[in-house]
């Protein structure tokens, strides 16, 4: 590789097909990596999301990609104000020049303390790099990278945030009575079986339900946001970013693995999986266009053997009271009476060992190391 050229900003859709290509050949004929949704990378670029390309300065070739952006939410929530950057991938030979430049349009902004990232768009939707677990592959809104991206990042003076670990845990039948003595009364036969807490309080799970999906997905977001936001790098997400986070979940959802629990008919808690198609996103190279949609449909049931869980919490005020763990023996046993044999977890922090628990007492084990990086400028 020649000496590189500055960074130089995606400005038409040959540039964005070449931003996306770059993973193309990085990835090529590399299964663990499960690349993002094109349709949503080219849906943050028409939204003006400012993406750039390192070219080679001999061949012109991409070497390297990312974004650059800003978030007054996660700027007050650090306390520092921040040059984020996302979807970052390189050569060997590119990390250097890709982190100089990505410095020097950050010092050129002139109001910005320190390198955030990767996020894309920030850290409570994705991004991430993986620092553990390299031979383990990927899954959906998860990161996958070689060990070489620590190393660069690390020699290049960003030091780990947010360090974390994803999960991979067996599924197997549930006891009897999974919920031990200190759970509360609802019934073990499944969902929607009504409990009752040990103060008098109806306790009832419900399911997702795709003719109730926006219903439902608003009704989470509350909790999600008031569960989450004692976290150190997590935002409040919109109505906006949740629709868009959640596009076409209506075609992937197994509504048994969306759960609730309320409590004195108010909902408490939640966990949100879906099926693992992760191979077939890598079989398309990330692009969920309409056609691929319709065939990931056909044969949706061959992608029921696997699960992901995209998140879960408890509104603060009941933390403490089991109610989690509830819905954790609930997921279980839909999970086995399913079909699916293994449950992998997007990313828990270390910070969080209560999640971690309920992991380990099902059988898990970390499956990645995980971090996000930040560097002073």
């Amino acid at each position: 590789m020649t000496a590189p050229r500055g960074l130089e900003r995606v400005v038409d859709r040959r540039g964005l097909r070449e931003f996306l290509a770059l993973t193309d050949r990085l990835y090529a004929g590399e299964p663990r990596f499960v690349p993002p949704s094109r349709q949503l990378v080219r849906r943050w670029w028409r939204d003006g999301v400012p993406m750039y390309v390192l070219r080679d300065g001999g061949t012109g070739a991409v070497v390297g990609r990312t974004t650059l952006h800003t978030d007054a939410a996660l700027d007050a929530k650090l306390g520092r104000r921040c040059q984020l950057f996302g979807l970052t991938e390189f050569t060997e030979a590119a990390a250097r020049p890709l982190f100089e430049a990505i410095v020097a349009a950050a010092r050129a902004a002139g109001d910005r303390d320190a390198l955030f990232g990767p996020v894309a768009l920030l850290p409570n939707q994705a991004g991430g790099v993986i620092t553990s677990g390299y031979a383990d592959r990927g899954f959906i809104d998860s990161a996958w990278n070689p060990p070489r991206y620590v190393t660069a990042y690390e020699s290049y003076g960003f030091r780990r945030r947010f360090e974390s670990d994803t999960w991979i845990c067996p599924v197997s039948a549930a006891a009897d009575d999974p919920r031990g003595a200190d759970q509360p009364g609802i019934d073990p036969r499944g969902t929607d079986q009504p409990g009752a807490d040990p103060d008098g309080a109806e306790l009832r799970v419900h399911r997702g339900d795709v003719r109730r999906l926006a219903e439902q997905l608003e009704l989470l977001r509350g909790m999600l946001n008031a569960s989450f936001a004692q976290l150190g790098y997590y935002t409040e997400i919109s109505a906006a970013q949740l629709r868009r986070q959640t596009d076409g979940l209506a075609y992937l959802l197994d509504e048994s693995l969306l759960l609730y629990l309320t409590r004195a008919g108010q909902p408490v808690a939640f966990v949100l999986c879906v099926p693992d198609i992760s191979e077939f996103v890598v079989r398309v190279r990330g692009d969920l266009n309409l056609l691929h949609q319709l065939r990931l449909l056909a044969v949706r049931r061959r992608y029921r053997r696997e699960a992901v869980l995209i998140v879960k919490g408890v509104l603060p005020e009941y933390q403490g009271r089991g109610y989690q763990r509830l819905l954790s023996d609930a997921l279980r046993r839909n999970l086995h009476a399913g079909g699916y044999t293994t449950l992998r977890s997007t990313y828990v922090g270390r910070d969080n060992p209560a999640s971690a628990a309920q992991y380990r007492a099902s059988g898990g084990r970390p499956l990645h190391g995980y971090t996000f990086y930040e560097k002073a400028l």
